[in-house]
């Protein structure tokens, strides 16, 4: 029991150095538009880019480290050749990986979203904005204020997916101009 609990003699640093590369790209993107598009204050904005990508992040690895074990010994010496060394011994993971990327893009959105949400009720960011509008409610004033949540929402869904989106083209670029850069050598 105490091998399977020991930590690895060699880290994969490249993917550790990778990894905060990433969310440092990510990261200023996702704050960007969240500001641009919902009007959060910068810090606020680049508070919820942070807490979304390494929410997101460490949900990614524990997830990748719970079904690592159980992965067949081809797909393992898979990702083994892929993190130590940067390329694929068979073809056909990279139509393999491409699929999955695009299930990782939809699942990362959908976290982040959920996430977002949840930080925006338990913060009450909405709540201050209206409680700086208007004091006292009338019935109008509460529909009118309903209608303004579910306008927030759907500006929610799309601040969210176009600043993912956006994060990961730029990840996806950086991943390009590394594996040409390796290429080159």
């Amino acid at each position: 029991m105490s091998e399977e609990l020991s930590l690895p003699r060699i880290l994969p640093l490249g993917a550790i150095v990778f990894e905060t590369l990433f969310l440092l790209v990510a990261i200023p993107i996702e704050g960007y538009i969240l500001h641009r598009t919902l009007k959060f204050d910068k810090k606020t904005s680049i508070f919820y880019a942070i807490a979304m990508n390494v929410f997101s992040s460490v949900m990614g690895w524990s997830l990748f480290f719970l079904f690592e074990p159980i992965l067949p010994v081809q797909i393992k010496s898979e990702l083994i050749s892929y993190v130590f060394f940067n390329y694929f011994k068979n073809p056909r993971t990279q139509s393999y990986i491409i699929m999955l990327s695009f299930v990782i893009f939809l699942s990362t959105f959908l976290m982040k979203l959920f996430l977002l949400k949840i930080l925006i009720i338990v913060l009450d960011e909405v709540g201050k904005k209206e409680d700086e509008i208007t004091a006292a409610t009338s019935q109008r004033q509460k529909i009118l204020k309903h209608e303004r949540l579910r306008i927030q929402n759907s500006n929610l869904f799309t601040s969210t997916l176009i600043a993912n989106s956006l994060s990961y083209s730029a990840i996806t670029i950086i991943i390009l101009i590394r594996d040409f850069a390796v290429r080159i050598r």
